[in-house]
């Protein structure tokens, strides 16, 4: 790696030859082989410049700090185990000094030496640089610390300081040419040898492979290429002296045409004296033409001071906006007037309608209790009624005591057969109960698969009508492509034409975006079209506007058009005739493009708008689904990439992934017929699906009917058996209380019919009450209802009175702001014609300026003022005639000392070039036989050159 001067056989300049003899002959230079101590060299022996004083890493490769290492000033050996640094200290010099990462066989990137964890890696190298051949002494001293920073991004700064720790310089070619003056070589396999190089070399088995790295480490092949190019160097410059040659000829040729104009030389005063004359009446004439402008001018500032006209536009314009702006205030007084009414309306509506959720409750209640009293007296008449009819038989028992034991025997019998028969009946019902449930749930389940199937069908049926909706479309699109963006696009865009011609936009709107072929975007790759309408799904039908007024204009043609349903979505942004300049912050990959590459339109407002709304910078397309997960999961997303989108359309973050919905591409797919094709076979599975379904349906159904008639019929066979159950019953407990009835005494049974009386008079009377109270609440919720109603429908009133209030509050302000742009445009005339008037003034003002300078002109030309009839221009056209008479008499013979003076310098021009071919052609013939003689032994050193590496290699 050193520079041995030494050891130098033959001398590249003469001046290092001979101080490296002027060293070799100093008396130290006896020592040198009494013993093997450092001390006993020579300071040059051992080399001043170039040598590798020491080097010190931090985190580089895998090591938080190395060294530094000290180096001898001779030969160094570095020892260790494995991992300890070697190989580490001989990639970092040769990074340390500029080398590429690949010459080290130790990464592909720079940022493959920063240490994992960190951000940064230093590397510091302290290079000698002592004696005569010293690199910039004056600047840095006995040593050049050269200092690299590699930074995680893959990136490095340089910085070369001298001994003193100053720094000197931050450029890579600073460090460069220390290198070349140094004779350090970096990618000489003699100067570094790597592991991989070495291995390379033994394990060569082609001769031709080692000739061609002895040619390279001896540099024989880049002096063989010097040769070369100094030979194509020395034709190039040999052709350039021929073409000298021919020019020579030329010069001259020019050189004695000057010399006879100059022995030609002639006067011609008198045309000179006559142009003088001229120039004399050319200035007074001038002068007499200011004096008519200036008077000229000041007539029309009188004129324009006179005129009012501005001034009186304005002051009724002002009255104007005062007026309106006078009825913009009351309306604005009555409408927040109104709003307070409504707004305290609201919270009385909002208690009344309290009050009438109160009253209604408090009536319902009432309700059940009268209901549950006049129930509770007709159950006490049914008693009085049974009474009675027990009193009667009581009466009629009495005659028949005698056949009172027979009749009680019958009874027990028949009490014991209704006993069997009442078991019998709650057996059935339990059953019929149980049937009743298991048919229940059957049922439900039958409604349940109905809806389900239903709602499949309702699902397809929706698919259907999309699908349908969209062939229909695209059959319409055969002949107007716009029809892929729905039936009214058309007739919208001819509708934004036709205001666009009648001036009501500033600037025609554009859209939709996503109109393919040239009329807003076209894609650069159209199998890309899934990836690039997935991203853009919402702003495909989007328009631009310039402004918030185009896009009130645009949104009344919509209104029109699209009375119903969703609308193109507006943009509103500042038209540009340039793309943003999206370099620090767009998203990029060796390997996949952005979507901003991917798309080209005839506007750059449409490349701006889907920038600023969808960020399409930042999205990067790539094909495959695999590669897409990837670049996007598996490892760090490209710098400022968000997501990404395959080409099938799905969207891939660095944390999920989206499938599309969408098989193909709506807006942008390029074969019309092929999407018609496979629309028309979707339908058709479609309406496959939708019979099949139709089917399923209408088996369930009767399946349901078939349930729903069985269960119908359990239930009312369950009635009869209940409705037997509670016969049953009834007479059972008859017959129990029949033979009570003979031992109650009359007396007693009239009695308690006696109480029940008086107790169905007291609740009589509790009934009327009820309903007495019933009716009460009843008017008092009617009434609440209808107060309730009064204050909604004031409300609805008023809020007719503000919409009405803000039609005519609106109409107003779209007035008043055509007043005010009207009183703008007039202020802008007053103002421009008050600054007309000053400009005029400031003209004045300069043309009386430049009237004296054009007296004081005239008066320096010609001092006593001349009367001249002509025109300014016909004098200008004479002097013209005698100016070009003269350039034509001057450049026929020329004036006297210009033709000296051209002579003298084309006669010098001449002979200097004369001299300087001559010298030229003598310095290539000298170039020719040094570079044959060189040539020549060149020739003849490298057979012997090569013989030598032959059997050094092969031994």
């Amino acid at each position: 790696m050193s520079k041995r001067k030494a050891k130098a056989i033959t001398g590249e300049t003469a001046s290092k030859s001979r101080r490296v003899t002027a060293v070799d002959n100093t008396p130290h230079d006896r020592t040198r082989h009494q013993g093997p101590s450092h001390s006993s060299f020579p300071r040059a022996a051992t080399g001043d410049i170039g040598l590798i004083e020491s080097i010190a890493l931090k985190n580089f490769m895998c090591h938080h700090s190395l060294g530094p290492c000290e180096f001898g000033p001779n030969v160094n050996f570095i020892v260790g185990n494995n991992g300890s640094g070697k190989s580490a200290i001989l990639t970092a010099l040769i990074v340390g000094l500029g080398g590429k990462a690949t010459v080290t066989n130790r990464g592909v990137s720079l940022r493959d030496f920063v240490k994992t964890g960190e951000s940064t890696a230093d590397i510091t190298i302290k290079l000698r640089n002592r004696g005569p051949d010293a690199y910039k002494k004056d600047l840095y001293g006995d040593c050049i610390s050269v200092e690299h920073r590699i930074t995680g991004d893959g990136s490095r700064t340089c910085r070369l300081k001298s001994k003193s720790g100053h720094l000197v310089s931050n450029k890579k070619e600073e460090l460069t040419a220390i290198l070349d003056h140094f004779n350090i070589q970096l990618e000489n396999p003699v100067s570094i040898l790597s592991q991989e190089m070495s291995k390379q070399f033994l394990h060569s088995k082609s001769e031709s492979d080692k000739y061609k790295f002895f040619m390279k480490a001896t540099l024989l092949d880049q002096m063989k290429r010097d040769y070369i190019h100094i030979k194509q160097t020395k034709t190039i410059t040999r052709q350039q002296v021929e073409r000298q040659e021919e020019c020579l000829k030329d010069l001259k040729q020019d050189f004695l045409q000057k010399k006879e104009r100059y022995e030609n030389l002639t006067s011609f005063r008198d045309l000179k004296k006559v142009l003088e004359n001229l120039k004399k009446a050319m200035a007074w004439c001038l002068v007499s033409e200011k004096e008519q402008l200036v008077q000229q001018l000041q007539e029309e500032i009188e004129k324009e001071d006179s005129n009012y006209k501005h001034q009186d536009n304005l002051q009724l314009l002002q009255t104007k906006i005062v007026q309106v702006e006078k009825k913009l205030q009351l309306i604005k007084n009555k409408s927040d007037g109104l709003r307070e009414e409504q707004e305290s309306l609201s919270e009385d509506n909002l208690k009344m309608k309290e009050q009438v959720k109160i009253c209604s409750k408090a009536h319902k209640e009432q309700e059940v209790v009268y209901f549950r009293a006049l129930n509770k007296l007709k159950q006490t008449e049914q008693e009085q009624d049974i009474l009675k009819e027990k009193i009667n038989k009581a009466k009629t028992s009495k005659n028949l005591s005698s056949e009172g034991e027979t009749e009680h025997m019958k009874r027990q019998k028949t009490l014991c057969d209704l006993n069997k028969k009442l078991a019998q009946l709650q057996s059935t019902c339990t059953q019929l109960n149980q049937e009743i449930k298991n048919k229940h749930q059957a049922l439900f389940r039958g409604r349940e698969e109905r809806d389900k199937l239903r709602l499949e069908e309702k699902s397809v049926q929706a698919s259907y009508e999309s699908k349908l909706k969209r062939k229909n479309q695209l059959l319409s699109s055969r002949s107007n492509k716009l029809k892929r963006f729905g039936d009214h696009m058309p007739d919208l865009l001819g509708s934004i034409a036709e205001a666009h011609a009648k001036g009501r936009f500033v600037k025609k709107p554009m859209g939709p975006i996503g109109t393919p072929r040239g009329a807003c975007i076209t894609l650069k790759d159209p199998s890309l079209a899934m990836a690039v309408e997935s991203c853009l799904r919402s702003f495909m039908k989007a328009f631009c506007c310039d402004n918030y007024k185009d896009e009130a204009v645009l949104q009344q043609l919509m209104r029109h058009h699209y009375p119903q349903g969703n609308r193109p979505q507006i943009i509103v942004s500042s038209f540009s005739n340039k793309i943003y300049n999206t370099h620090g912050r767009k998203a990029f990959h060796p390997e996949f493009p952005s979507m901003v590459d991917m798309i080209t339109a005839t506007s750059p407002v449409i490349i701006n708008c889907l920038i600023d709304m969808r960020g399409i910078e930042s999205v990067l397309i790539i094909k495959e689904k695999d590669k897409a997960r990837k670049v996007m999961q598996r490892g760090r997303p490209p710098k400022y990439c968000r997501e990404a989108f395959t080409a099938e359309g799905d969207q891939v973050y660095p944390n999920r992934y989206y499938t599309s919905d969408f098989s193909m591409a709506t807006y942008l797919g390029g074969d019309l017929e092929t999407e018609i094709s496979m629309l028309e076979s979707e339908l058709e599975n479609h309406q496959a699906q939708l019979s099949r379904f139709q089917l399923q349906v209408n088996s369930v159904t009767e399946d349901i009917v078939s349930m729903e008639g069985s269960l119908n019929s359990t239930i009312m066979t369950l009635k009869k058996t209940l409705a037997s159950v509670n016969q049953t019953k009834a007479t059972i407990t008859e017959l129990e209380t029949a033979g009570e009835e003979q031992i109650d005494d009359i007396s007693s049974l009239e009695e308690v019919a006696q109480e029940n009386q008086q107790k169905i008079e007291a609740e009589k009377q509790t009934v009327q009450e009820a309903k007495t109270e019933l009716d009460k609440h009843r008017t008092k919720a009617e009434d609440a209802d209808s107060k309730h109603a009064s204050v909604r429908e004031r409300i609805d009133q008023l809020s007719e009175e503000i919409e009405s209030l803000k039609d005519e509050q609106m109409k107003l302000e779209a007035q008043t702001t055509k007043f005010e742009r009207s009183l703008k445009v007039f202020e802008n005339k007053l103002k421009a014609h008050e600054d007309n008037i000053q400009a005029m003034k400031s003209d004045l003002t300069l043309r009386e300026e430049e009237l004296e300078e054009y007296v004081a002109k005239a008066t320096q030309i010609s001092p006593e003022r001349q009367q001249v009839n002509r025109s300014p221009k016909s004098i200008d056209t004479e002097i013209t005639r005698l100016q070009t008479k003269i350039k034509v008499h001057e450049s026929n013979h020329g004036e006297r000392e210009q033709v000296v003076r051209e002579y003298a310098e084309a006669l010098a021009l001449y002979r200097g070039k004369t001299n300087q071919v001559r010298d030229l052609r003598k310095f290539i013939d000298r170039l020719d036989a040094i570079m044959s003689d060189r040539q020549n032994r060149y020739k003849t050193m490298r057979p012997s050159l090569s013989d030598v590496s032959y059997t050094s290699i092969t031994s």
